[in-house]
């Protein structure tokens, strides 16, 4: 055996003597015994043992193994202690009040019963979740209750081997804008060092009882609040939901019915939660074919509109039937731009009747459509663009709306300071029955938009990497011969993210825009191993263009982006 393999082993015999459970016991202790003749193992459980799993603003993600490279019990553990400590530093004299969730994944209840247990034990006043539940109840939770921090247990979209450990503050605190959002820096670094200080996982003193487990009533209370923004008109609208075998089923379904969406047709097959997530590849709406099945039913029973949840519920999609696909119309999904600017819109237009100003603002990400500045300057209310990530958009001071074009979007940020798909199921789901009592559809809807604002149209290219170390080095051939056209119109600006723009932080990325207002941003995802780019293009449109003049520059435009693809594939060396 190797010097490596050898510490390896040594490292995780010493593992499985501190681990608290016993089923990831045996596991470790079946691969070390194997490592010693068989490569492949060895190779496992030399990468279960290489780094450990990092704490930072995405909390913990990553698969679940036995190590302290992967998710798993004594992770979670350690990372519930350092949490602790960082909370009982932050309040000194005061006992904090921690509220924690989890989704249907496998071990999520574990790791959120552990938290429990280790925080009771410190003193920390703690509130689980009734049960299994999106998202978005765990941050209305750390606002309503309200609490001084957030857990919730969820990899969100990733795939079902994953799992991870979603941070968010609030309460005492922090009292600011960014009071139940999620963790930004310096807090993530903070509580890093407090986990680091931890000691083996069956040396962290657990309680047997002592924390509160809520009642149904935090989900009234929650669906309550999202009715808030209930428009009072009468329903005539046919909907096909899923939440892609995750938890949002039964919550969705509650508001929507309560909001006088009777017509409601669940997709059966991926209505109830099941951590194996057994009809798709990728539990993710923006994945190619995770919403067929909800398609295919929609066609059946002649819906209206189709709304879809990701497994956590706290990203929302929605698919129409547009006539411009092919012979006869089709149906599609919305990117997350054009979904994120029809319901800027929808609140722009309620700020601007209730008198809001400047003060009231829409934000969104840099990587998201410059159309939501347009209509917030149209509607006379502010606008702001933040780094990726609700974490920054949800920090906005004076903030009314925010989205990502990763179908994020906060629509209620008094209640819900992240992106929550409950809320934005209930805001789609009003527009289309609105505009269907009009006569219209969601399609006449984004003309009118590139009628008054411009043709704004958005795309993305990604490339998923098995090895890590491949990414900064893809990042580094960009900045080092980056293009000088966009589809034949000369780069007209070109940053480099790392060093901040336009009074935003340092992030890694490039943004780089052409002569004909082409833009290409290009950067790592910070929660998958993925370089994503993200496009758009941009054509002018006249305020009296008909139909065919709109569909002839969405045509030019999405020549624009498909030639775009394989540019930057060759640039990246993809």
């Amino acid at each position: 055996m190797t010097d490596t393999l050898n510490a390896t082993i040594t490292a995780a015999n010493a593992w499985i003597a501190a681990d608290i459970d016993p089923a990831d016991q045996a596991e470790l202790a079946a691969m070390v015994a194997q490592a010693a003749t068989d490569p492949q193992a060895a190779a496992e459980l030399e990468d279960r043992f290489r780094a450990t799993l990092q704490f930072g603003t995405a909390g913990l993600r990553g698969a679940m193994a036995p190590g302290p490279n992967r998710m798993n019990r004594a992770v979670v553990s350690k990372a519930a202690a350092g949490l602790g400590a960082f909370l009982l530093d932050a309040l000194p004299g005061q006992k904090p009040r921690v509220v924690v969730g989890y989704d249907g994944r496998h071990h999520s209840q574990a790791f959120a019963e552990d938290t429990a247990a280790i925080m009771t034990a410190q003193g920390i006043e703690v509130m689980l979740m009734p049960r299994l539940l999106p998202t978005p109840l765990c941050a209305f939770g750390v606002r309503h209750l309200p609490a001084d921090a957030g857990v919730m247990v969820t990899a969100s979209h990733n795939p079902a081997a994953d799992n991870g450990y979603k941070v968010y503050l609030g309460g005492r605190v922090v009292t600011d804008w960014g009071q139940g959002s999620q963790i930004v820096p310096p807090y993530d670094q903070s509580i890093a060092a407090e986990i680091a200080q931890v000691g083996a996982a069956n040396t962290i003193p657990r309680a047997t009882e002592g924390w509160t487990v809520l009642g149904e009533n935090v989900v009234d209370h929650y669906i309550a609040a999202v009715l808030g923004n209930r428009d009072g008109a009468p329903r005539n609208l046919r909907i096909v939901t899923t939440s892609l075998h995750g938890v949002g089923g039964q919550v969705l379904s509650r508001m929507l019915e309560e909001a006088g969406f009777t017509d409601v047709h669940p997709v059966p097959e991926q209505y109830k939660p099941d951590a194996d997530f057994p009809t798709v590849v990728f539990p993710n709406p923006e994945e190619k074919g995770a919403i067929d099945m909800a398609l295919a039913l929609a066609q059946q029973v002649q819906a209206d509109v189709v709304i879809a949840n990701d497994p956590d519920a706290d990203r929302c999609a929605m698919a129409v039937f547009d006539p411009r696909l092919g012979d006869d119309g089709a149906w599609r999904m919305l990117h997350g731009d054009e979904t994120g600017s029809l319901l800027g819109f929808e609140v722009a237009q309620r700020c601007a009747a209730e008198g809001a100003s400047e003060s009231a603002v829409l934000a969104n990400s840099i990587v998201s459509s410059r159309l939501l500045a347009r209509i917030a300057a149209g509607a006379g209310l502010g606008y702001a663009k933040t780094l990726t990530g609700f974490k920054w958009i949800s920090r906005t001071p004076g903030l009314v709306f925010g989205y990502e074009e990763a179908l994020g979007y906060c629509v209620d940020p008094a209640n819900v300071r992240d992106k929550d798909g409950i809320s934005a199921a209930l805001i789609i789901a009003q527009l289309a029955n609105r505009l269907k009592a009009e006569g219209r559809t969601i399609i006449d809807c984004l003309d009118d938009l590139a009628r008054q604002h411009g043709l704004f149209l958005s795309d993305q290219l990604s490339a998923r990497f098995s090895d890590l170390s491949l990414i900064p080095a893809t990042m580094a051939r960009l900045r080092a011969n980056p293009p000088a056209t966009l589809v034949g119109s000369p780069v007209v600006e070109m940053v480099d993210l790392a060093e901040g723009w336009d009074g935003l932080p340092g992030t890694d990325g490039m943004l780089l825009r052409a002569q004909d207002d082409t833009r290409v941003i290009i950067r790592p995802s910070g929660t998958e191993p993925k370089v994503k780019c993200y496009l758009e293009a941009v054509v002018p449109v006249e305020q009296d263009a008909d139909f065919d003049t709109v569909t002839a520059a969405r045509a030019c435009a999405r020549e624009v982006l498909e030639a775009l693809k394989p540019e930057l594939t060759a640039v990246l060396g993809l």
